[in-house]
């Protein structure tokens, strides 16, 4: 009975692991982890400008004020329910050397969201500069964090 266990584990683990140099699996424990984007864990996914909106974000916390980031951006700023996002998340990437667009299209608030990761490969990894909506008007690197 162990061994039925351990080879789809084994199994999962290994596909997870080719597919890791992917940028879509640079964006994907976003949509799975709601917030992980503010969370100084996963600080070293992110590169500028993204990151040092990131951090003046985590400052303006710090201070006792809410931030000047919603707490949802993966989901377009929207009202989500993870089950529908987790059932209904599309990403879609292009590859252009060593920098990649991948499209985060899911259902939220009721309407299909369309959400644009834009990445860089840094040393053998995808790191995100920027993440903007294409069904909305704003982008990460353009928030104003003061």
């Amino acid at each position: 009975m162990i061994a039925f266990v351990l080879v789809p584990v084994i199994v999962a683990a290994t596909v997870a692991a080719a597919r890791a140099g992917e940028p879509s699996e640079a964006v994907r424990p976003f949509y799975l982890q709601p917030g992980l984007e503010l969370e100084a864990s996963a600080r070293d996914r992110f590169i500028d400008p993204a990151r040092k909106i990131l951090n003046l974000n985590d400052e303006i916390r710090q201070g006792g004020d809410e931030g000047c980031l919603d707490p949802s951006l993966p989901f377009n700023d929207s009202d989500y329910d993870p089950a529908v996002v987790a059932e209904t998340l599309s990403l879609k990437e292009l590859e252009a050397g060593d920098e990649a667009t991948v499209l985060a299209t899911f259902m939220a608030s009721g309407n299909a969201q369309t959400v644009q990761w834009r990445l860089k490969k840094l040393d053998g990894a995808w790191k995100i500069f920027d993440i903007v909506s294409l069904t909305k008007d704003w982008a990460l690197s353009r928030f104003q964090c003061e």
